[in-house]
């Protein structure tokens, strides 16, 4: 009888995360690394999904420098598998581009300005399929801005004008997100404003969270508002 029980709690954790719901509740308690396997045993759209932002998220908050750009590709992997899946699903290119511009990061000069029209399209992708997409609009945002702080704008096309409509836009849209707010604030502050740079770094603390992923943005908050000179 006990070794029976001990069976059915070893099988529990992996009863509950049969279902997105489950691996969504993973990813928002910060147990991305299980939430990243759950989704991909999903095998659905919605699952690689959830199994791609929990592997970006891991990457992102929790991995060492050197496992970053192995998660980041685990996650791009996904999202691929996630298209495949389901064609039409917005969140899957989302994360496609979430991850490949993560991934330019640790890849060389050439290989990431390669990938630049390729998460622009993403992105636009996103938003065809879900115009009110306040992530996808924030990521694009950021897509104008990287480019132009690299002076390499002119070659894909990217125009500062757009950067603050389409962050005013996401907030709009989701007024209580707190990372929207925090690269908004990060890009204020790299323009050289930074007194609007504090104010949103402010309003993201001001703001209850809600999930780890918000812990882990507010924590990012307070180091760069305290670096503001």
């Amino acid at each position: 009888m006990k070794g029976l029980v001990l069976s059915l709690v070893l099988l529990l954790p992996l009863a509950l995360a049969q279902n997105a719901g489950a691996v969504e509740k993973l990813v928002d308690e910060g147990k991305f690394q299980e939430a990243y396997e759950a989704g991909l045993r999903l095998g659905s759209a919605e699952g690689l999904v959830l199994a791609a932002k929990a592997a970006s998220y891991y990457a992102g908050y929790q991995a060492k420098d050197s496992e970053k750009a192995d998660w980041f590709g685990r996650a791009e992997a996904a999202a691929r598998r996630a298209i495949q899946a389901d064609s039409n699903n917005a969140e899957a290119y989302f994360e496609l581009a979430r991850a490949q511009g993560r991934l330019s990061q640790y890849r060389g000069i050439l290989e990431s300005l390669g990938l630049a029209s390729g998460i622009k399209d993403n992105l636009d992708r996103t938003l065809r399929l879900n115009p009110r997409h306040a992530g996808a609009k924030v990521a694009l945002a950021l897509w104008h801005h990287s480019l132009i702080s690299k002076n390499v704008g002119w070659l894909y096309g990217a125009n500062g004008n757009v950067i603050m409509p389409l962050f005013n836009e996401a907030i709009q849209l989701e007024p209580q997100t707190i990372i929207h707010k925090v690269e908004l604030a990060g890009v204020l502050a790299a323009q050289g404003k930074k007194e609007d740079a504090r104010k949103q770094y402010e309003a993201a603390l001001s703001i209850a969270p809600k999930t780890a992923a918000d812990r882990f943005d507010q924590e990012r908050a307070r180091r760069e508002m305290a670096a503001l000179r």
